[in-house]
């Protein structure tokens, strides 16, 4: 038909050959449109009947159903119908064959060779001819495969609008498992919803879902160690089966083609098969689309592609289109229902735009293409305009809109994105006829209604802040008389609060040089105010802070110097020679709590004490001279070790109820006796003492004693120890042994080691301050003690 309205004539332009053709092919598809409707569901069974027995693609299996109709001179309709029906005489209802055996043993009688997997597609195929609907798939599933490829359950899911999965065939599963799993939501983790996402099979071969990440369904995963999710096919995927294998281990390659085959076949029993060439769009769904058109601006239309006889698309009908979508030939609105793309704008054939839309519809990924250049003849004059395409999927069709991005349009629409992303608008004022002209966000910046119009200069003033109208009136007066632009800042007040704004100006003279017109933008700057002023606040707050920081610090380590001073020489106490290393930490701008004492007593002993108060600043050194004082005054007048804590301990828990009272201190205290050497000491939750003797080192066992203000019921014990000479006794905070991520243990063993390796290689003169100096950095404060009993002579 189309030879016979082609022109032929040599001089005739391409525009009109190819309209000619498609008035030829509508021509066509309109005689044939009902036919074809009737034609679509009986040829895909056919096809995938011949598909199964020859094993050719779609395609080759629409052609030899062809070629088989011309040789015996039959229609293709009734040849699909003779191929579905002696595909039926082997079916398992309704026939005499079918009687004698059971359903499985059709497809059991081939086993697991190789033969009987060849033969199976054929025989499924047979059967699929006369199977509807998923319940009835799934059950011939599970019976064609159970011997050949170990299925022992087979699922079968549709994805619903929402993107969730309903179970709508299954075979094989238990009752329990078909209700828990009756209904899946869109959650991650599931194998079938992945493989109707992807469009690709899912294959789970492992028992544990952590080796693969999915959820297994069924409450006793090994009874189906190996499954499958194959979606079925379709544009876009919407069904998946599942298979179910009592073997364990992965899939063969024979196995994967032979499932992938199978789910193949089933697109038609499952009514997921593409639509054929011709199928009229569902009524129902065009005239929703039709209606959400009607409501939109703009131009929009819906796409329903046009097949040819292998598949491919040829063309795409406008079943549905918004009120503004207009066509080369002057057609709008419903006025192109029921006309085809090419003929109503034939010259996008083999452009971009045209892959695009094919690329949209295989693949679902929206099309957004580049602005192009179409070329329209209207009147035999031919035009060119601007447009912006996009092209989107929705179910088999397209859903396709268009803007006309002419030179004017397109910088009208730059110049309000510019405006609204910068939150500034354009304004001018006419100084010779008094009127004033905003661009929208103009009203936005000033919180002003449109209705009420722009606003004149003389107005302007009653909003302006009063604080900020002298700087503003000298700025517009220099822009008026001396010809300068203008750049000033300046409040606002509106219904919304106080708003900064910032005006840039210039103006316009005439020939004389007399302003005529002023023109700029007012541009809204309220929050780069806002965080300007919050950020100088926080500066002066945080100024303010390190002051007094540097005030507090200044002044505890006054104090601390005047109640601890540190010796430059070693102290010779009751016989024994005393060391003493002190370092703050090396970071912060607080005064440390650590303190020590080393005194001798009216008795003729020495009492020894390093203790380390929680907390830094003022609170802590004022915490130290307490316990420092007490302590002294305690051993002084004769009281036991044990009850100089207990005391300590009670005075510390009647302080950290006043505001500037610390909470908490550890402590380690000990007296000496000359005669015997003897050396009684006691803890208060502090480290043990350190004793190093004959070039080894080894901490001291600890007495009961809990940190001081800790608890008000605390018992404290003591211990004894006869002193060798020659020996050094370490006392320390936990400034020495403690690193940040690092076991308390570590630093104690390192600490035992480094002492003895000192007094080995004779440097224990200086063994605190060694000890203390080696510590870099150090995030605490460290204060170190050495006691030595001098070797004698």
């Amino acid at each position: 038909m189309e030879d016979e309205v082609m022109p032929r004539g040599e001089g005739t332009a391409p525009e009109t050959l190819a309209l000619a053709k498609v008035v030829a092919r509508l021509r066509a598809e309109v005689e044939d449109l009902e036919a074809g409707a009737a034609l679509a569901a009986v040829l895909e069974r056919a096809k995938g009947v011949v598909m199964a027995q020859e094993g050719l693609p779609a395609h080759e299996a629409y052609e030899l159903l062809r070629r088989r109709a011309e040789e015996h001179r039959r229609t293709l309709a009734e040849e699909c119908r003779r191929t579905l029906g002696s595909a039926g005489r082997p079916l398992f209802r309704g026939t005499a064959e079918s009687r004698e055996a059971p359903a499985g043993a059709v497809f059991r009688t081939g086993g697991t060779s190789d033969a009987g997997r060849s033969a199976l597609p054929g025989r499924l195929a047979r059967a699929l001819a006369t199977t509807s609907g998923p319940a009835e798939v799934a059950r011939l599933l599970r019976t064609a495969l159970g011997d050949a490829a170990r299925v022992d359950a087979v699922m079968i899911y549709t994805r619903d609008p929402a993107g969730s999965l309903e179970l709508t065939g299954h075979a094989g599963i238990d009752g329990v498992t078909v209700q828990q799993w009756r209904h899946i939501p869109p959650l991650g983790g599931v194998a079938a919803l992945e493989a109707l996402t992807h469009e690709r099979p899912v294959w789970l071969e492992s028992q544990d879902p952590a080796a693969d990440g999915y959820l297994r369904i069924g409450d006793r995963p090994e009874r189906w160690p190996s499954r499958a999710w194959i979606p079925a096919p379709g544009a876009p995927a919407t069904t998946a089966v599942g298979f179910f294998r009592t073997e364990p281990g992965p899939f063969d390659r024979r196995t994967r083609n032979l499932l992938l085959r199978v789910v193949r076949l089933c697109g038609g029993a499952l009514g997921t098969a593409p639509a054929a060439r011709g199928a009229l769009p569902v009524e129902e769904d065009v005239a929703t689309v039709q209606q959400v058109l009607d409501v939109l601006s703009g131009p929009a239309v819906l796409l329903t592609p046009v097949r040819a006889a292998d598949g491919s698309v040829e063309d795409f009908r406008i079943d549905a289109a918004a009120a503004e979508s207009v066509d080369v030939a002057g057609r709008k609105g419903k006025e192109l229902i029921g006309r085809s793309v090419l003929e109503t704008y034939p010259t996008v054939a083999g452009t971009p735009l045209w892959d695009g839309y094919l690329d949209a519809l295989a693949t679902g990924t929206v099309y957004e293409g580049l602005p192009f250049t179409y070329e329209e003849v209207a009147a035999g004059v031919p035009r060119h305009s601007v447009y912006s395409v996009r092209a989107s999927r929705l179910g088999d069709r397209l859903v396709v809109s268009w803007i006309r991005r002419d030179t004017s349009d397109l910088e009208t629409r730059r110049l309000a994105d510019l405006q609204r992303l910068g939150n500034l608008g354009w304004a001018s004022w006419n100084l010779i006829t008094d009127t004033v002209i905003w661009s929208d966000q103009v009203y936005t910046v000033f919180r002003r209604d449109p209705a009420l119009g722009p606003m004149t200069l003389e107005e302007l003033p009653s909003h302006v802040v009063p604080d900020d109208l002298p700087g503003l009136g000298r700025a517009v007066q220099e822009l008026l008389e001396g010809g300068a632009g203008m750049d000033q800042a300046f409040r606002i007040t509106t219904p919304d609060g106080v708003r900064h704004l910032r005006i840039v100006a210039e103006a316009g003279n005439d020939t004389d040089g007399t302003p005529v017109e002023v023109h700029g933008f007012v541009q809204d700057v309220t929050t780069q105010r806002d965080t300007e002023i919050a950020l100088r606040e926080s500066e002066r707050a945080n100024l303010v802070q390190r002051g007094m920081l540097r005030a507090e610090r200044s002044l505890a380590a006054r104090l601390q110097e005047t109640l601890l001073p540190i010796p430059e020489q070693s102290l010779e106490l009751a016989g024994l020679r005393v060391d003493v290393a002190y370092l703050p930490a090396d970071a912060g701008v607080n005064v440390g709590g650590d303190w020590y004492s080393a005194i001798p007593l009216p008795d003729g002993c020495a009492l020894f004490v390093v203790g380390d108060v929680a907390g830094h600043g003022l609170g802590a050194v004022g915490t130290m001279a307490q316990l420092r004082f007490t302590a002294k005054g305690m051993a002084i007048t004769g009281s036991a070790l044990p009850d100089v804590l207990g005391r300590l301990n009670a005075l510390l828990l009647h302080t950290a109820a006043e505001p500037s009272g610390a909470a908490t201190a550890t402590m380690v205290m000990a007296r000496y006796r000359p005669e015997g050497h003897r050396l009684g000491w006691v803890r208060a939750g502090h480290l043990p003492p350190l004793l190093v003797r004959d070039g080894r080192a080894r901490f001291l066992p600890q007495p009961e004693g809990n940190l001081l203000g800790a608890a008000a019921e605390v018992a404290y014990g003591q211990e004894d120890i006869a002193l060798l000479p020659g020996d050094h006794l370490l006392f320390y905070t936990d400034g020495l042994v403690e690193d940040p991520g690092v076991d308390i243990e570590e630093g104690l063993a390192a600490l035992a080691a480094s002492a003895a390796r000192l007094v080995r290689e004779g440097r224990a003169d200086t063994l605190a301050r060694t000890l203390a100096a080696g510590r870099t950095p150090h995030r605490d404060d460290i204060c170190v003690l050495d006691v030595h009993l001098p070797a004698e002579p």
